[in-house]
């Protein structure tokens, strides 16, 4: 199982937000969109920009605690994370689980030639490699009672 096929399944849609937004900004698209994380664009608005970070409730919760002003006051660019780990669509289910699990992130951008094509939760990758494994065990008991 790879990220392509997860991909394939749950669709290529990936929510965005420009470099000028605010968190407030953040905040209401997370809310809107009921994700947990928006890829950065550097252009605004974001629609075919380039990748330049990633936003995520934890960046959130992180200025807040910071207190950096009220989130009206402080630009994504400000707080998003500019180091973002990706992913390829030939990466393994179980590759990618031991990367998110490494690194504690719940959101990988799926990146083929430097286009994005996708970004998986870890509870895609979950969900995978759950239903790969139950899939397993009944051809696997079908086997044995057959």
């Amino acid at each position: 199982m790879t990220l392509r096929e997860i991909l394939h399944a749950k669709g290529h849609v990936v929510h965005t937000i420009g470099l000028a937004a605010t968190l407030e900004d953040v905040v209401q698209s997370l809310v809107g969109h009921n994700c947990g994380s928006l890829v950065v664009c550097d252009t605004d608005p974001p629609v075919r920009g380039k990748m330049v970070g990633i936003v995520t409730e934890r960046d959130i919760l992180k200025a807040v605690a910071s207190r950096q002003g009220p989130l009206s006051g402080v630009r994504v660019a400000d707080v998003m994370t500019r180091d973002v780990a990706t992913g390829t669509p030939t990466d393994t289910v179980e590759d990618t689980m031991g990367l998110m699990t490494e690194l504690r992130i719940r959101h990988l951008p799926v990146v083929e030639d430097g286009q994005l094509l996708g970004l998986v939760s870890i509870g895609d990758v979950v969900k995978m490699q759950h239903d790969r494994l139950t899939m397993e065990n009944h051809y696997l008991k079908s086997y044995l009672q057959g």
